[in-house]
């Protein structure tokens, strides 16, 4: 590993890397989440976030190596709420290897500078309860809990 972690945006021909990272999300999230189908599970439109002028992808860079992913969107509010539009913080993937170091906040960071050029306020992003690990590292970063989302899964 080097000592310099740079952060940019996204390139198309980063997608290869970004589609095995995507792949890794979804191995992680699995135990967390028993409905998510055993194979063909597809969470991003990368193309389409990378031509969103509304969004960005930001990878950190260990030399040339991808080791952590996330993108900003911008979404539209409830209509009750102060503000009309939020961003939403998504993809936030970092390579096992170099978990712990700090990169993902300056992932984090990254976007909240975009997000701050884009004219949004209002920041979220989703996380599994049972992962610990990043609920600590969103805090870090300034996050609060605000929701919980209850299920029932009934039997047919």
């Amino acid at each position: 590993m080097n000592n310099e972690i740079t952060i940019r945006e996204a390139v198309k021909s980063d997608i290869p890397v970004l589609l095995q990272h995507e792949q890794e999300v979804v191995k992680a999230e699995r135990p967390m989440d028993p409905t998510i189908r055993d194979s063909g599970v597809k969470y991003y439109d990368l193309d389409a976030l990378m031509e969103n002028p509304r969004a960005t992808v930001m990878v950190a860079c260990d030399g040339d190596k991808i080791v952590a992913t996330g993108y900003a969107l911008e979404k539209p509010a409830r209509t009750y709420l102060d503000h009309k539009t939020f961003a939403y913080l998504g993809f936030m993937y970092t390579d096992p290897e170099y978990r712990g170091k700090g990169i993902n906040g300056k992932i984090v960071s990254a976007l909240q500078d975009w997000c701050t050029k884009a004219g949004l306020i209002e920041i979220r992003l989703h996380v599994y309860d049972e992962n610990d690990p990043a609920i600590k590292a969103y805090e870090k970063k300034g996050f609060k809990k605000h929701m919980i989302e209850m299920r029932l899964r009934t039997e047919l």
